[in-house]
């Protein structure tokens, strides 16, 4: 039996050292990470310095955590913390913060200062370590902003890098890059975000077909997306204190209907006229609706911005994480804005294994056959019915009138307060 249980232990170990090698930047609570796992890599070292996600790393796998800024540590030490050399590592994996690429910039303002912002230079940072460390293939993640048409400045900076890595260091590594909606692929959430992915050898890679959509209609070949219901109806009510709405208008949201938000207190909604047109976010007062795909997570609502629960309330830790397709058995840390943030911020898991897999298959020379997702949630029905709709309290009725609808973008009160100082 011993001797069994020694072999046993040696394959297990000869299979270990034998996976695929991710290096891994911007880790953060390690959702990218997470999908590469599921499809047979190893996270040979992860570079993040948000104490929140470190202490989550930390907590859920044995993963080499380097706890500082990007800026402050150099490739040798990457190199050295996973245990590689230059060109050893399979995948260079990351996702820098997004803000400066951000869509709300645009509404807000017209306009966003993109690559004259400082936190731009989390680009450079990822080319730096790609330039120095030579790994096999590569993929970058980030808003779906970074590839605005004609505001496309952070794309051009990642091609023109890549060209210059390639004539300095006898490199070709390829470059393609593709706006994903992570509920086409089985995600039960509407989050769109651009992927770069490129090889070392300069192989082609093709982006993988969307395999679900909004319509039931075998025609098109793909199943129909799955839900928010598929993803946390079988979670128990949550009365935890801490996810109660606060702040002014608590008392308002359950007057709107599952799948909408302040929209319907328009005079273009079927409630009362409350608002004007589109003159708050998407998502203020926005709720889910248990027959669709989750809205795009958050990093930092406020007290009004959703998506919020059906029930009137913010998701919890555990929904937030199936939502992103994280993997039951991993926990994430801190408080309930630690963890908004942490998860708000996360790469959907399952997405990051088709990618994982589609990569391993294209660029590494796996030939094996395409085995299902593993992260993806399974459908869960019957749905039941949608939550009774309350009546608008008394104190938001003062609200009622006519309100103009918002003039376009880079011309509403913020953009205007602005430009009158």
């Amino acid at each position: 039996m011993a001797t069994r249980r020694t072999a046993a232990r040696d394959e297990s170990e000869r299979c270990e050292r034998g996976r695929r090698k991710v290096v891994s930047l911007y880790t953060g609570a390690g959702g990218l990470d997470l999908g590469f796992e599921a499809a047979g890599f190893e996270t040979a070292v992860a570079v993040e310095m948000d104490s929140d996600a470190v202490r989550t790393l930390r907590h859920n796998r044995a993963w080499p955590v380097i706890d500082r800024d990007i800026h402050e540590v150099s490739s040798e030490e990457i190199l050295d913390r996973a245990g590689s050399k230059e060109g050893d590592a399979h995948v260079l994996i990351g996702g820098p913060p997004c803000q400066p690429f951000s869509k709300s910039g645009y509404w807000a303002s017209g306009d966003a200062r993109r690559l004259d912002d400082p936190r731009a230079s989390t680009l450079e940072a990822y080319l730096r370590v790609l330039r120095d460390i030579k790994p096999q293939a590569f993929l970058l993640e980030n808003v779906a902003g970074l590839a605005f048409k004609n505001k496309d400045e952070g794309l051009q900076l990642l091609r023109s890098t890549i060209d210059s890595i390639n004539r300095e260091a006898g490199t070709s590594y390829s470059f393609h890059f593709a706006l994903l909606k992570a509920s086409d692929f089985g995600v039960p959430q509407d989050r769109e975000r651009v992927f770069l992915i490129g090889q070392r050898d300069g192989h082609e890679f093709s982006f993988p077909e969307p395999t679900h959509s909004p319509e039931d209609d075998p025609a098109l070949g793909t199943e129909p997306c799955l839900t928010a219901w598929d993803a946390i109806g079988d979670l128990e009510a949550d009365d935890d204190p801490t996810l109660a709405m606060t702040g002014k208008w608590a008392g308002l949201l359950p007057s709107i209907p599952e799948g909408q938000n302040y929209l319907y207190h328009t005079d273009r909604g079927e409630g009362l006229p409350l608002f004007g047109w589109r003159r708050r976010f998407w998502s203020f007062l926005l709720k889910l609706s248990k027959r669709l795909p989750a809205w795009t997570l958050t990093a930092q609502p406020g007290s009004a911005v959703g998506p919020f629960h059906w029930k009137n309330r913010r998701l919890s830790m555990r929904e937030l994480a199936r939502l992103q397709t994280f993997p039951d058995d991993f926990e994430v840390l801190g408080s309930r804005a630690a963890y908004q943030r942490q998860l708000g911020n996360a790469v959907p898991s399952a997405l990051g294994e088709l990618l994982a897999r589609e990569i391993a298959r294209q660029l590494l020379g796996d030939r094996t056959s395409a085995a299902p997702l593993t992260l993806i949630p399974t459908r869960r029905s019957p749905i039941p019915a949608a939550e009774p709709v309350e009546e608008v309290p008394e104190e938001y009725r003062c609200l009622m009138g006519e309100h103009d609808p918002h003039p376009g973008t880079g011309q509403g009160y913020a953009a205007s307060r602005r430009r009158a100082m």
